[in-house]
């Protein structure tokens, strides 16, 4: 394959990786009450009909977490991590230590993958792993997010 060949193919990686993650936080416990499409959940509301879902969450997530292991090895180290930092301004203070849930030095794709979103505890009023209109609306500023326990994301 010819230099210029592999050129092409590294600037398109780049620009995919940093197109299709932008905006989302999780970067660990804060709340994402922001819904702008530059820094809310519709970078991951894959069906764009408004209502976010743990699917989609997780959906998002493993497209994230694909772009940014680079060597393809099934685990993010540091230095591919700052691929996820670099997504959006909502990642970029993302936290290598939350996703390494058994603090290895490296975070799986489960680690990273399972880790449910803080809009979603914080707006699911229900608990069916939805937030929809209502529940946005229906919302306030002061509320904290639940810790999640007994949801299945």
């Amino acid at each position: 394959m010819s230099i210029a060949v592999l050129l092409v193919l590294t600037a398109a990686r780049c620009a995919s990786a940093q197109s299709v993650a932008a905006g989302e936080s999780a970067r660990g416990p804060r709340s994402t009450t922001d819904t702008s499409s530059t820094n809310g959940p519709d970078i991951w509301d894959a069906n764009h009909d408004g209502v976010y879902t743990c699917d989609e969450w997780k959906s998002y997530l493993d497209r994230l977490f694909t772009l940014a292991d680079r060597n393809r090895d099934g685990h993010l180290d540091p230095s591919e991590f700052t691929v996820i930092r670099r997504a959006g301004a909502a990642l970029a203070e993302a936290d290598f230590g939350y996703f390494d849930e058994n603090q290895d030095g490296k975070i799986t794709r489960s680690e990273f993958v399972d880790k449910p979103s803080e809009f979603i505890l914080q707006h699911d009023k229900n608990g069916d792993c939805r937030v929809t209109h209502d529940e946005m609306k229906d919302a306030s500023p002061d509320q904290k997010p639940s810790n999640g326990k007994g949801k299945k994301f």
